[in-house]
This record gives C-alpha cells, structure tokens and sequence, in this order.
C-alpha cells in the first residue's frame, strides 16, 4: 500500500469518525438544550397535515438529526400519542429538514469555517470544563460538536485531494454516477453502513468539491445527483431497526418512511437520467456551477428532491396510510387495546361522557389484568417472550390513562351536576389505580428476568403457592371488571372478600418462605424473588380494593374537590 493510498484510507475513516462524533456531541447538545420541549410540541401537533411537516422539518432543523425526528416519531406512534396520518406528515417534514446539514456543508466551502475548527473545539471544550451552570455546559458541547464536525470534513477533504489527479478514479465515480440504478444502490448501501444520511452526503459534496468527479463541474454535478438520492433510501433503514422492537403502529410509520422515499426517487429518477431534473437545479441556484459551489448545488438538489416529494406526497397522505395498513394490517389485538368511545362531541353531554370514560376503564382494565397475566407466566415458566408483552401493554395502559385523563380534564370546564361533579375525582382516582396495577406486572417481569438471567428455581411449595394467590388476584380483578362494566355493587363487594384473603396469604407466604429458607429447601435469592412477587401481588389487591369501594360507594367520596387530584386541560 502505498503512502498515498494510506493517507487517503486513514483520512477518510478518521474523518468520517470525526464528522458522525461531531454530529451526534451537536444532535445531543441540542436536545438537551431543548429540553422535553422537542417532544411535547410533537405530540401536541394538530391534525393540520401541513402544520405537522413544518413542525418535522424544524425539529430536525433543531436536532441536526432527522434519525432521532424519524425515531421519536416512531415512538410517540407507538405509545399511541400520534396519528400514523400525523406522524407520515412529521416524518415527510423531517426530510426537509435533514437537508439542513448539506447546507452546512456548503456554507463551509464558501466561507472556510473549517479555518475555526480547532479554536470552535477549544471554546467547546473550555465551556464544558469551567463552566458551572448546567446550560453553559450544553452550549459548550454544541459548540464543540461544531468543531469536531467541520474538523472532520476538512480530514476528509484533504483525503480526498489526491483524488483529483487520478483519472481512473475519476472515470470509475463518473461511469457509476451516470448509471442512476448503480448510483442509487451505492449511494443506499453507504447510508446504511454509516447510518447518517448527512455524513454520506457530506462525503458526496466532498467528494465532489475535491475534484473526484472530475473538474468538469456539469459533469461532476449531474454524478453525484443519483448518489444523492440513495442517500434518501438508505437513511430509512435507522427507523426500520427503531421500529423493530414497536408496536404495529411504530412498523406502519417506518414503512412509509421507506415507501414515499423509494417512491419519490422512482418518480424523479428519469427526470435525472433525461438531464430535466439537473438543469432545474441550474436554472434555480442563482450562483454559477464552479468547484466553490458544486457542494451548494448538491445541497439545492437534495433540498430540491426532499420539498418536491414532500409536496406531493403531503396532498395523498391518507392514501399511503391506507396502503401502509394494507401491507401491515390491523390485527384484532391492535383493536382490543385501542380507545375508541372518548368522543369529544359528547362533552356536552356530561352523563354520556361519564359512561363513555367508564367503558374506557374497563377496557384499560382488561389490558391491564391481560398484562399481569403474562408476567405471572413469565415468572412461573421463564417465558422472555411475556416479558415483552407485557411491556408492550404497559405501554397502551399509559396511553389510556392519558387519554381518559385528558378527556376527564376537558369534561371539567363544563358546567355540570352535583352528581358528575363529585364523580369526577373518584373515576380519575381509579384511573390511577389501574395503572399502577400495571406497573406493579412490570415489577414481577424485571424479577422474572433476574430468575430467568440468573437461573433460580423456585421450590414446589413456593410455586404452589404463587398459583394460588394468582387464582385469588384473577378472581379478584374478575369481579372488578364486572363491577365497572356494570356497576355491579355485589361483585365489587365480593371483590373487598378476596382482598382479605390475598392480605392473609401474603402473611402466611411470607412465614412459610422464613420456614423453607431454615429448612434449605429454597435458595436466599429464589427467596427474595418469591417474596417481591407476593408483595407486587398484594398491591395489586390494594388498588383493585380501591376501585371496589368507589363502585360500592357510587363513585362519590365525601369533602373532595374536583381540583384536589384532576389536572387542567391542558396540563
């Protein structure tokens, strides 16, 4: 291997390395800075698809990431906090927005920042170290993950310098970058390696600048445009692996992430072969094509590519959502752990609205009572796969405790009854209970997962048991839903009878435990396990007890005030 040869594979890693580290010092600084502030404003969107691209591009603006937009959103669809409808608008904004970093790039071939590299590191790296407010400190990693970026790709430019001298080189990029499928491929693969869609357009517009296209620069140019929009392809592939551990909602948005970026380059893709989409750049990039603007012109292209797409795709949204749901259909669980009676219209028709959120209840309850379920699976028979599960409707119990929480919330600014009023408090209390019931199932999973990693047994006696104060929770919570659906006092009464009995079983559980630790028959460990299972189960009869007494007393609690525990409108 020859010096040259080192130095351009040396630089060009190093670079690169450089550049990604910059990038993500510059994308976390700036969500800490930013706070929660990222988040709520996505899940506040409206409905306005506009409204919501827009609010995408400026987040990603922000972040300088649209992997963690895409990846948030991904999130937020799978905590069921957004529409699919609204996040393929956030997600189609966060494409534009990502072109943000192309243009960083240009700027800097115009105006030589990577002159400030080193003293932008220093300033960084100084704010860190002795500054002594928090937010200080953020601006610092900021300004350092700047530094180390523009550092990176002025490592990379200079790698890339021979290049410019190489014919061969030179005639290999052209041929590939004048074959558009070839071109798209590469330029695809190169961002799922790297997993930035900047820092492979940020190598393209280098590339260029260093004259690997050749200095023809008409030439050069219309090269790199199908490199270019492979990058908009291969940057799908982050929210496809964010996606991978969603729900089917979190998968439908990653799939149209990659459905309107193929389609789109698929729809200008012959424009760039026939040469139209590359004169439109010209014909709109007010400066002359030279090798000082090559990376502006990339920038405009990708830009270009991303705003066109966008504006097509934004009018048909509700199409691609039927289509997404077509190849990943709703399956009937989706269903059964989805709100769907909390109509707003019927606010104003506070005792239907009441009946509405109490339905929402026992649905949440049956998740809830469905999650419990699989971690007592998973602690009894090592099942990972319940863990998983129950994490999953852990997640859909909060997101009925938001929804019915918000909808009580609103119910509140009415004007209404003695009745519905002091009913208010009391549902949203056992709104609470619910979930805490399911975070006590989480509790049991990360025990089964300590039993499962570590290998604990659990004794005869100590898994007969754990089914039998099962069996008394099952019934308990049977008798709980049936209260709720049907306000069935009876049922709530016979609800409180099983409490009692779970409270003895834990008391007697926890002595034959000490009995068996004494006799050997059970390990100190397995013991523990044992013990904090029991203890999550008797909880469980706390909350479900609590529930129980509202449905006997009507949902009414003497001397509470309706602002003692619901939360405003818009908190």
């Amino acid at each position: 291997m020859t010096a040259t040869m080192k130095d351009m594979i040396f630089g060009t890693i190093g670079g690169l390395a450089l550049f990604l580290f910059g990038m993500g010092l510059l994308s976390e600084g700036l969500k800490k800075i930013a706070g929660n502030r990222l988040r709520s404003l996505l899940e506040k969107l409206t409905k306005h698809r506009i409204v919501a691209l827009l609010i995408g591009a400026a987040v990603t603006c922000i972040v300088q990431s649209s992997s963690v937009t895409t990846v948030t959103v991904v999130g937020l669809v799978n905590a069921g906090l957004l529409a699919l409808r609204q996040a393929i608008c956030v997600v189609l904004g966060a494409n534009i927005g990502t072109t943000f970093t192309a243009w960083l790039v240009s700027i800097m071939s115009v105006f030589k920042i990577t002159h400030y590299a080193l003293p932008a590191v220093a300033v960084g790296l100084g704010l860190q170290l002795f500054s002594k407010r928090q937010r200080n400190k953020y601006y610092g990693q900021i300004i350092l993950g700047f530094g180390i970026l523009f550092l990176g790709l002025s490592f990379m430019k200079e790698a890339f310098s021979p290049l410019r001298h190489d014919p061969n080189v030179q005639k290999m990029l052209i041929a590939v970058g004048h074959n558009p499928i070839l071109a798209v491929l590469v330029g695809a693969a190169l961002t799922m390696i790297i997993q930035s869609s900047s820092a492979s357009i940020a190598m393209i517009q280098v590339l260029a600048f260093s004259g690997a296209f050749g200095t023809d620069w008409t030439v050069a140019f219309s090269a790199t445009i199908p490199f270019v929009l492979g990058d908009n392809i291969g940057t799908t592939i982050t929210a496809q692996i964010a996606a991978l551990r969603t729900n089917m909602a979190g998968k439908r948005t990653a799939m149209a992430h990659t459905m309107f970026n193929v389609i789109g380059v698929a729809i200008i893709l012959p424009l760039v072969y026939l040469g139209w989409f590359q004169k439109l750049i010209m014909f709109i990039t007010p400066a002359r094509l030279t090798q000082n603007t090559v990376m502006m012109y990339i920038a405009v292209a990708h830009s270009t590519f991303n705003v066109v797409n966008s504006m097509l795709f934004l009018p048909i949204v509700s199409v691609l959502e039927k289509i997404v749901t077509l190849i990943l259909p709703v399956k009937d669980s989706e269903l059964e752990m989805r709100p769907v009676t909390l109509e707003r219209n019927l606010l104003d028709t506070p005792p239907v609205a009441m009946d509405q959120a109490r339905r929402e209840l026992a649905h949440m309850a049956e998740t809830a009572k469905s999650a419990l379920e699989d971690a007592v699976v998973a602690i009894r028979k090592d099942d990972r796969s319940k863990i998983t599960k129950v994490l999953e409707k852990e997640d859909v119990v909060d997101q009925f405790q938001t929804e019915i929480t918000r909808y009580l919330a609103e119910l509140s600014q009415r004007t209404l009854p003695a009745d519905i009023a002091n009913k208010l408090p009391v549902l949203l209390h056992a709104v609470n209970d619910v979930e805490r019931i399911s975070d006590h199932a989480v509790n049991i999973t990360e025990a089964a997962t300590r039993k499962i990693d570590q290998k604990y047994r659990f004794s005869p006696a100590a898994t007969e048991e754990i089914d039998k104060i099962t069996q008394e929770v099952r019934e308990m919570f049977s008798d709980i839903l049936l209260a709720i659906r049907n306000d069935n006092i009876e049922a709530a009464k016979r609800a409180l009878e099983h409490e009692n009995t779970i409270n003895r079983m834990q008391m007697d559980f926890r002595k034959s435990h000490t009995r068996r630790l004494g006799e050997g028959t059970c390990s100190p460990m397995a013991g523990l396990l044992f013990i904090d299972f029991v203890d999550n189960m008797e909880k469980i009869g706390d909350h479900l007890t609590n529930i129980a007494q509202s449905v006997i007393g009507g949902l009414q609690w003497d001397g509470m005030s309706i602002p003692e525990v619901l939360p405003s409108a818009t908190s």
